[in-house]
Formats: structure tokens, C-alpha cells, sequence
């Protein structure tokens, strides 16, 4: 698979008719999470913040900017808010027309960037594995 061939570990994935689900980890500690579903005509790649409900306003705050970093790098998201958390994704996707090595590789690189930008706009505390640290904590990943 060309993740590994990036040099990325792919966790143990999911099988379910024809989608499949799974993850990966890049050396310094990076994770997203992967989903290849048969129908659709794309491999689609993604990263999930997770909030206390309370965090509600912050985000709320923040959803402009947001926006805009993630139309920069070609992303998209969800979000999910009730009363006890805050879930947020970003995506990226790729064509399976358009899948080779170096087009993974920058998609997954635009992927990273977005959520390194709204680390960022999100305060978040990210410690990578070689001790690059950012921001302040005020929420999970």
C-alpha cells in the first residue's frame, strides 16, 4: 500500500463489504485515519478533535477562521456538537483517477498542514514525538 511505501505505519484495519477503514502514524507521531469505500471513486483521509460540550463558544468562535485555513489546503469538515462533547473532522480526499505515491504524499501533507493551522486558531498543546510543541491546551486530539 502506498501509505507504507511513505514510510507511515498503517494500523490494522476494518473490512466491511467494500469499505475499509484504518489509520496510520507518521515517525514523529502524527495519526489520521483512513476510509476507502468500494462505491465511491476516492480514498479519503481524515483528523478528529474532540472537545468537552462546554468548549462550545470557543469553537463557535473560531469557525470563520477555520474555514478559511481549510478552503486554503483543500479541505473540508464536520462537526458534531452536543451537550457532553465537541467533535470536529477534517478531510481531504483523493481520486483513485489521480492516486500515485507523490499525489498521496501531498495530500496527506495538505492534510497535516490544516490541522497544524487550526491547532493553531484552536490554541491546542500538539507535542509530536521530536518535541515540536504549540500553542496551549484546550481541548483533545
Amino acid at each position: 500500500m502506498l501509505v507504507r511505501e511513505l514510510g507511515y505505519e498503517l494500523h490494522e484495519g476494518e473490512l466491511a463489504g467494500d469499505s475499509f477503514n484504518s489509520g496510520f502514524a507518521m515517525p514523529d507521531g502524527f495519526e489520521a485515519g483512513l476510509f476507502i469505500d468500494g462505491e465511491s471513486k476516492f480514498l479519503e483521509i481524515s483528523f478528529t478533535f474532540t472537545f468537552s460540550g462546554g468548549m462550545a463558544d470557543f469553537v463557535r468562535e473560531r469557525i470563520e477562521e477555520i474555514m478559511h485555513v481549510l478552503y486554503e489546503f483543500g479541505c473540508y469538515f464536520t462537526l458534531h456538537v452536543d451537550d457532553d462533547e465537541i467533535t470536529f473532522s477534517i478531510f481531504s480526499k483523493i481520486y483513485f483517477a489521480g492516486l500515485n505515491y507523490f499525489a498521496l504524499k501531498e495530500t496527506i501533507r495538505d492534510l497535516r498542514d490544516a490541522v497544524e493551522a487550526n491547532q493553531e486558531i484552536l490554541d491546542i498543546d500538539f507535542e509530536t514525538e521530536e518535541g515540536n510543541r504549540q500553542g496551549e491546551s484546550h481541548g483533545d486530539t
